[in-house]
This record gives structure tokens, C-alpha cells and sequence, in this order.
């Protein structure tokens, strides 16, 4: 596995844990107000969602988006290719019945 994948993996990882350990985004994705997107960010799926759980999109979002610059600063590469691998890593992981996006832009449950 190359560096750069590791450095990845270990982020995603840490951004994993958070997920797990942050009930409400959990609840969030259970209830179909947000979901994983290709460029590595949480979404919108529910336009109607309560503001805790866009707010709790948001924070992660920042957070992820921090990760992901520190990423593509330690290994001289693009913020988009690190926001795009941790993307479909997200997706691969996302639970059964939970929202992704399709390549199209549309929302499916996986």
C-alpha cells in the first residue's frame, strides 16, 4: 500500500472513529437527513432535515475538510484527488439503508 493511501486510510479512520462515537450523525444517516457524497463530504439528502442535523453536517464537513488539507499539504497533492479517494471510501463503508450519492448526483439507499 502506498504512503499516500495509508495517510488516507488513517484519517479516514479518525474521521471513522468520530462518526462512531458522534450518536447523532448516526441517527442523522439512519433517519435519511444527510449522506455520504462522491467528493467526500456529507450531504443533504432531506432539504426539510431539523437544523441539529444540518448543523451537524456542517461540523463535519469542517472538520473532514481540514483533515483532507492536511492530507494533500503532507503529500504535495491536490485537495480535490484526497476529497474524491476518501469519497468512495466513505461510500464503500456506508452502512446498508443508509443515503449515498450516485455518480449521477441522485441520492440512493445503499
Amino acid at each position: 500500500m502506498s504512503r499516500l493511501m495509508k495517510v488516507i486510510l488513517a484519517g479516514f479512520l479518525t474521521l471513522a472513529t468520530l462518526t462512531a462515537v458522534a450518536m447523532d450523525l448516526n441517527t442523522a444517516k439512519s433517519r435519511g437527513f444527510v449522506g455520504e457524497q462522491q467528493n467526500g463530504y456529507l450531504g443533504l439528502v432531506d432539504r426539510s432535515a431539523p437544523a441539529d442535523a444540518k448543523n451537524l453536517m456542517r461540523e463535519v464537513n469542517d472538520q473532514r475538510r481540514a483533515n483532507y488539507q492536511s492530507i494533500a499539504r503532507s503529500n504535495g497533492i491536490d485537495l480535490k484527488s484526497v476529497e474524491s479517494l476518501a469519497g468512495q471510501k466513505a461510500i464503500n463503508k456506508t452502512a446498508r439503508g443508509h443515503y449515498i450519492q450516485a455518480p449521477n448526483g441522485q441520492w440512493v439507499k445503499k
